[in-house]
């Protein structure tokens, strides 16, 4: 007769001398990989330089009474919302199509917090971007006047430079969230940039559904801020439920996708 032997189960506690990396310290490395890899570094100097010849441009083609400080912004709005999402994009697919991914989640195995700091850093930059854009559109419109006889008019309230703020960073943040869904930086510019394609053509074809289009599709959502130079009234239940459809749902089922997939060295 043999006697079954029963052991409990053992208890596992964490070590109190291994201290998680601090935040400050994921941040910094992610900030870091923005700019230390060949594609974020050149894509960051392409928004410069694009930027720049935006604005030389529309100081020479622009009739001196357009050269004000709102269009200038907006001059340098073009170039900014077109190519910051991708910057987004790179923050997240880097890890997979770079072969880091193994690294990165050894080092720090909370997906979450990796997830954060890719966030945090994407959208510091693109806060930072945002404020070089304005303060771009302060010396040109100064050399405009100075220059090129333009108007100069300052008339910018703080609606304005809210809304401008707004708009690039729920394109920088949507464009994190696609790469994050897909995890393939060319599938994910692609289906960032021919999505409003689409949905244009569809709104132009289907009379019927124009009136929705606000609320379906968060280019169209955000046009307001471009046309009126501001949102007003129900311009933001429109930014709500389209940028809900856009980015935030992408960037939740990016992250569950994240969470879940797993990460080879090859």
């Amino acid at each position: 007769m043999s006697t079954a032997t029963h052991q409990a189960p053992i208890q596992v506690s964490p070590d109190p001398s291994v201290t998680p990396v601090p935040f400050s310290r994921l941040l910094r490395v992610e900030l870091r990989k923005l700019v230390d890899t060949r594609a974020g570094f050149w894509l960051l100097t392409a928004i410069g330089l694009i930027t720049v010849a935006v604005i030389v441009v529309f100081l020479f083609v622009a009739d001196p009474d357009q050269l004000t400080f709102v269009n200038f912004v907006g001059a340098t709005a073009t170039p900014q919302s077109i190519l910051l999402p991708v910057l987004g994009i790179l923050a997240v697919t880097a890890e997979w199509s770079q072969r880091t991914g193994l690294v990165t989640f050894t080092l720090e195995p909370s997906r979450i917090r990796i997830a954060v700091a890719k966030l945090v850093a994407v959208t510091l930059v693109g806060l930072l971007a945002v404020v070089v854009a304005l303060g771009v559109a302060a010396l040109s419109n100064l050399a405009g006047m100075a220059f090129m006889d333009g108007a100069g008019s300052w008339n910018v309230g703080a609606a304005n430079v809210r809304d401008f703020f707004a708009v690039q960073l729920i394109g920088i943040v949507q464009g994190f969230a696609f790469g994050m869904l897909l995890m393939n930086t060319a599938a994910a510019i692609v289906l960032y940039y021919v999505i409003p394609i689409a949905w244009t053509v569809l709104f132009s074809m289907v009379g019927s559904l124009e009136s929705a289009a606000p609320w379906l599709d968060v280019n169209t959502a955000m046009a307001p801020a471009f046309e009126q130079q501001t949102f007003q009234g129900g311009d933001w239940a429109h930014l709500a439920v389209s940028g809900t459809i856009w980015v935030l749902l992408p960037l939740a089922l990016g992250l569950l996708r994240l969470l879940h997939r797993e990460v080879k060295s090859a």
